[in-house]
């Protein structure tokens, strides 16, 4: 698996959970989403480093705000991918995710490594923590901060809860689990199981 960093956590729980000891997981680094034209191109450098050493190879990324570029490039690199325009359709499960898309096109949304992760892939890239006055530039069409979270941790919900009120948003908490990552993951397992037979 190569795997977008800011999956490592839930993919190697995972794989912990599920006894999952025929996958091995290589991450790039997570800050690539400040960059998402650079995701293709760290994904095939990676896909070609690692083809020789494994009978297969699944990318976990979705399209991460590629464009359609990173499955164009999966298609030509002949592997698979997750399925969903980004991780917080994935984790939701990408149908269900489309049934509000429309209704939340204001939401902000955060993940478990989000809201760890919040000053560092939101706060200080946007420059709020020198310039607050920008918050409302930034963020002012958006009026609510959904909180996808894989996990049950009350610290993480105080945290997100957190990072709403600095960015002036109503807090919304939905509870989704691995979801989609996880069922993902089990397919490559039975796959996995299958050709051993």
């Amino acid at each position: 698996m190569i795997a977008c960093g800011a999956l490592a956590k839930e993919i190697l729980e995972l794989k912990r959970l599920n006894g999952w000891t025929h996958l091995e997981l290589t991450c790039l680094p997570a800050q690539l989403h400040l960059y998402p034209d650079r995701i293709p191109a760290a994904v095939a450098e990676a896909v070609h480093e690692n083809r020789g050493r494994y009978d297969s190879i699944f990318i976990v990324y979705a399209d991460c705000g590629t464009g359609g570029l990173l499955r164009k490039t999966c298609r030509e690199l002949g592997v698979e991918m997750m399925q969903g325009p980004h991780c917080y359709s994935f984790f939701e499960g990408n149908e269900k995710f489309a049934e509000h898309a429309d209704e939340e096109i204001t939401a902000f949304y955060l993940t478990d490594f989000l809201v760890r992760q919040f000053d560092s892939f939101v706060w200080k890239p946007l420059g709020l923590d020198k310039h607050p006055e920008l918050r409302s530039l930034y963020f002012g069409n958006y009026d609510r901060l959904i909180y996808l979270a894989q996990t049950e941790d009350p610290e993480l919900d105080r945290l997100a809860a957190d990072c709403a009120g600095r960015l002036g948003l109503r807090y919304i908490r939905r509870g989704t689990g691995y979801g989609g990552l996880g069922e993902a993951l089990s397919a490559l397992s039975t796959d996995a199981d299958s050709a051993r037979l």
